[in-house]
């Protein structure tokens, strides 16, 4: 197609369909690029999956992608920016950036890694702490808490991931961060995932579930679970109650922003139905993003 195409170095990550999905749509296991932007509001989407694209396979047939259209960090709200750049050593996954009423600000996971890039999310607040979901998001952790003087947080059961974090989360009870911040341990994607609770509005469930725009709900990725499904169920169950959040910030899957009541009845919905799989092999193609 004239004016973008995806090349060939594209994983279905989905990061990009995310941010433009009227412009981007999947196909053959690949994105690829549905028409060109018709207007400037399409044009900043587009530049947003640009810059989002952890293998930076979105592309203009002629010429560069301009520098001065990466729209990261970019709010979702007054709260809460997405990181962009997501880093093929995280899988692509999305990281945030969590603004507290001090002044300062949190890392929840990580995007790649430069200089340049943490000056720009530090120029939002001073970051105190960089909260780590699970292992597979680890990638990147230590140098940025290092570059900002914040500390690391992991989840024991994933500490060897992140070895030299400076807090670790054990066992399943909540843990407070800072006010208004809670680690809430959930073991099923990885023996150590944490969803991050904030203020009760919003959710860093890291893997653990996420929007799919297919079933149009919250779901599990449960042809992706590492270690087991069944103690996932077990964890949305001892969770899904404690839980109050009108926002869904996962790091791979869609985001969502929907009323608290609502987004309750969903999460006690995603428990049910996830107690009801069973084990099944990794399959990467089988996600309902």
């Amino acid at each position: 197609m004239d004016g973008w195409y995806v090349d060939d170095r594209c994983t279905n990550c989905d990061v990009a369909r995310q941010f433009a999905p009227e412009l981007i749509v999947e196909s053959r296991g690949k994105s690829r690029v549905l028409r060109p932007p018709r207007d400037e509001e399409e044009t900043r989407r587009l530049h947003a999956a640009v810059f989002a694209c952890p293998t930076r396979s979105i592309r203009p047939t002629t010429g560069r992608t301009d520098p001065g259209r990466d729209p990261f960090p970019m709010p979702l709200d007054d709260t809460v920016l997405i990181c962009g750049h997501n880093s093929p050593h995280t899988a692509g996954a999305n990281a945030y950036l969590l603004l507290r009423p001090s002044g300062t600000a949190m890392m929840i996971d990580t995007p790649r890694w430069s200089r340049a890039l943490a000056a720009r999310y530090e120029a939002s607040g001073r970051v105190t702490d960089v909260l780590l979901t699970h292992r597979d998001h680890a990638a990147h952790g230590r140098r940025y808490a290092d570059h900002f003087g914040a500390r690391l947080w992991i989840h024991e059961g994933d500490l060897d991931a992140a070895p030299d974090a400076d807090r670790v989360i054990r066992g399943i009870e909540p843990v407070e961060i800072d006010a208004g911040v809670t680690a809430h341990p959930l073991p099923g994607h990885t023996r150590g995932s944490v969803l991050y609770l904030a203020d009760d509005r919003y959710c860093f469930s890291g893997d653990s579930f996420y929007w799919s725009r297919t079933t149009a709900d919250l779901a599990v990725a449960e042809s992706v679970t590492w270690y087991s499904i069944e103690e996932l169920a077990t964890s949305l169950a001892r969770t899904a109650d404690r839980l109050r959040f009108a926002w869904v910030l996962p790091g791979h899957g869609d985001r969502r922003h929907l009323p608290a009541d609502e987004m309750s009845h969903r999460l006690r919905a995603l428990s049910e139905r996830t107690r009801l799989l069973r084990p099944q092999p990794i399959d990467f193609t089988a996600l309902r993003w």
